[in-house]
């Protein structure tokens, strides 16, 4: 009875400790610390006044609500004149249908654009052979460096009024262009995902049999005919594997809607409106962010489960290493060549641009320079406040003048119209007669704050010079300037910006302890959550490949799942699992004065990339032939042995593999890092501190870039390890 009972659990004719434990110790650990985190974070969501209730689902699917609604305008994009310019600027941002289905828009828009490009590269890189391929494979590589962020400011900053887009289109045909809210979210996530689907559709074609293309170009097709009813869809599982994942990546994303937040629009997403809340919540968070929280998760697990007929679970996480047969690779005709060369080289110039700016801000110390501008003839319209009382006749202000403010317009030869609001003090006579006003003297010191139609945006100066007028007294004893005339000296005008090479936000990054602190605490985070995922990826991967328990199936599926359920639904459910567990602890998240991210960062670290490290572990197992074990235990060595003295050697560079692509990906790690390591920034991450900077001071952004660049070091050393020492081609998206 109980052999039977374990062979029908495990898998084994009769019970084995160790076997047990492969099964037992991460169906436990994913149980603790992934699906009982969600299931809290469902109660919550289910509750309404103490008792059971679809409330907050009502409230979220109601039509006409912030959540689900017609747009108020159905443009595409704004045309505005600029201020003291009046050129014409195109601002594209996106229709808002309320925030659910904002994301979804936004993640298909995204997952659409990636596959398309994704696609193409896959197929050029699969199929032909051209000079300078060897220069595409190195620019398709560069978009997989993460770097949280920066990247998305980059992108923001290149498709601003004043970016290089925008700057070309006004040299080309006089307007300008600004792309933003969710035009811009989707413009940046589509250029960071979309080689997630490149790796994925370059494995589908280059394992494609090719005789099976070879027999339907004997029936008589060609050209795009056959890829469209044979190549397509002999690749589409590998294709719509990754679209699966870039839809759930950017449904989950958080960094690009951070960076566009200025613009409201940007902010009407699930992503952001969880994270917004959360953070910015006092004491028990509404469970209405509950809600939104389970409405992403169905959302993904849809995409996810919708996926499993296409493509199996190993192919989530690994790219096959080549088929059994010589793919069908050929030269490009000239039409094809130009496409390449002249389409597709400039599109991947393009999609690096973020990738370059980040190494750009890094390494790059900007100094402003100021010029002096003593052309500006201007008039004043405001009030003047003397500092006592006025009667008829001339009266001589004290030494420091008397205080004014208001409006200003004029013109300077350099900076052309400007047009704006001045304060400052007036030194000089003032003669009054019968309620009538005149001025001599000097603006001793004025603030400028306005626009000039020569210089891109806004300006804040300060001017000085005479100044002549007319105005009336008022009953307050103030003065309304009606007619005034002044030349003034302009001074500490930005004329410009001077860059040049510079080391010192890299120094900055490394020898400030304050900074310093946060990429420690990454390290350890990293490297501890690294260890419990290799136990994990060993024992549930050895599992599932060796034994046909009952179990095996469930085992399976839960190791995947952390890959379908967004960062923000996981950093939410620990939220309130471990204040429900451990109040009071430094585990309670809701005791920022006592709480310590480092031990929930770990455990999320490790629970959101097991996926990466057991599909290379699981990989690495099936190369290991099973009559190897049996011909150990059968010569007397035990199950324990076998296993460490046979099977773990054997697959120890997977095992290393796969352990760097989870290092890699947890010190990225973003939307958990920012929101439960933003709860204690003193234990925070180095994602955490990011999204600090680049939310704070100007010239933060360098900073960050810095950091950006400390983890493209990361990511570069991993792959070529990786690459090297397991002899893998690729090792990123959990693919190798």
């Amino acid at each position: 009875m109980k052999s039977n009972w374990s062979e029908r659990l495990f898998g084994t004719p009769k019970f084995e400790p160790l076997v047990a434990t492969s099964y037992l110790f991460p169906l436990l650990y994913l149980l603790f610390f992934l699906i009982i985190p969600v299931l809290a974070m469902l109660a919550i969501a289910f509750t309404y006044n103490g008792s059971l209730s679809l409330h907050w689902f009502r409230e979220i699917f109601s039509f006409n609500s912030d959540y689900i609604k017609l747009p108020s305008t159905w443009s595409l994009f704004q045309s505005v004149k600029m201020p003291g310019t009046g050129e014409t600027l195109y601002i594209i941002q996106g229709l808002d249908f309320g925030i659910v289905l904002n994301s979804i828009i936004v993640a298909s828009v995204v997952t659409l654009l990636a596959s398309f490009i994704g696609t193409i590269f896959a197929f050029l890189m699969a199929r032909y052979t051209f000079p300078g391929k060897n220069l595409f494979r190195i620019l398709l590589f560069i978009p997989l460096l993460v770097t949280p962020f920066v990247s998305a400011y980059v992108v923001q900053q290149i498709f601003s009024e004043y970016g290089i887009v925008s700057s070309i289109l006004h040299a080309l045909f006089g307007f300008r262009v600004r792309v933003d809210g969710l035009a811009g979210i989707a413009l940046a996530q589509s250029i960071t995902y979309y080689p997630i689907v490149y790796l994925n559709a370059y494995a589908s074609f280059i394992n494609i049999d090719p005789s099976l293309e070879e027999q339907a170009e004997n029936l008589g097709s060609r050209g795009f005919h056959l890829f469209r009813t044979v190549t397509f869809p002999l690749a589409l599982p590998g294709i719509a594997a990754g679209a699966t994942l870039v839809f759930i990546f950017s449904l989950e994303d958080l960094a690009a809607p951070i960076v566009f937040h200025s613009n409201d629009l940007a902010k009407r997403i699930m992503s952001y409106q969880i994270f917004s809340k959360f953070l910015f919540g006092t004491g028990e968070r509404s469970p209405l962010i509950a809600a939104l929280a389970i409405v992403m998760l169905t959302l993904a697990i849809i995409a996810f489960l919708g996926i499993r007929k296409y493509v199996s679970l190993r192919q989530y996480a690994m790219l096959s290493k080549g088929g059994r047969w010589s793919p069908r690779v050929s030269k490009p005709r000239i039409g094809q060549a130009l496409i390449i060369y002249l389409l597709l080289l400039p599109l991947l110039l393009f999609t690096i641009t973020p990738q370059v700016g980040v190494v750009q801000l890094a390494f790059t110390e900007q100094h402003r320079i100021v010029t002096n501008v003593t052309d500006i003839t201007a008039s004043v319209t405001g009030v003047m406040y003397p500092t006592g009382s006025i009667t008829n006749g001339t009266l001589v202000t004290p030494k420091g003048g008397w205080f004014f403010q208001g409006t200003v317009k004029g013109y300077s030869d350099s900076i052309g119209v400007i047009n704006g609001s001045i304060s400052g003090f007036f030194v000089g006579k003032v003669t009054v007669n019968n309620g009538e006003v005149k001025l001599t003297g000097d603006i001793s010191y004025a603030d400028f704050q306005g626009l000039a139609s020569r210089y891109n945006g806004t300006i804040h100066t300060q001017m000085k010079g005479p100044i002549t007028g007319t105005g009336e007294l008022l009953s307050g004893g103030t003065v309304n300037l009606t007619s005034t005339r002044f030349k003034a000296t302009m001074f500490n005008i930005p004329a410009g910006q001077v860059s040049k090479f510079s080391f010192n936000y890299v120094k900055q990054m490394i020898l400030t302890p304050d900074v310093r602190r946060y990429i420690v605490n990454s390290l350890l985070y990293s490297t501890v959550a690294v260890i419990l995922i290799v136990l994990l990826s060993i024992t549930s991967s050895y599992a599932t490949s060796r034994f046909k328990g009952a179990l095996t199936p469930v085992l399976e599926s839960i190791v995947i799942l952390p890959m379908a359920v967004p960062g923000i639904v996981v950093a939410m459910g620990y939220f309130y699992f471990f204040h429900l567990v451990f109040p009071g602890t430094p585990l309670d998240p809701i005791s920022p004065a006592t709480f310590n991210p480092a031990y929930v960062l770990i455990l999320a670290y490790s629970v959101r990339r097991l996926p990466f490290a057991a599909r290379s572990v699981y990989a690495g197992l099936q190369q290991v032939h099973v009559s190897l074990e049996e011909a150990s235990m059968n010569l007397g060595a035990s199950r324990w042995k076998t296993v460490t003295g046979i099977v773990l050697p054997l697959i120890s560079l997977n095992v290393f593999g796969g352990a760097m692509l989870s290092f890699v990906y947890a010190m990225s790690e973003t939307s958990v890092g920012i929101t439960l390591g933003s709860l204690n920034m003193a234990k925070a991450p180095i994602t955490a501190f990011m999204k600090e900077v680049l939310l704070s001071a100007a010239g933060s952004i360098n900073i960050a870039a810095a950091l950006g660049v400390l983890l493209i070091t990361v990511q570069i050393i991993s792959i070529v390890l990786v690459n090297v020492i397991t002899k893998q081609r690729y090792s990123f998206i959990g693919l190798s």
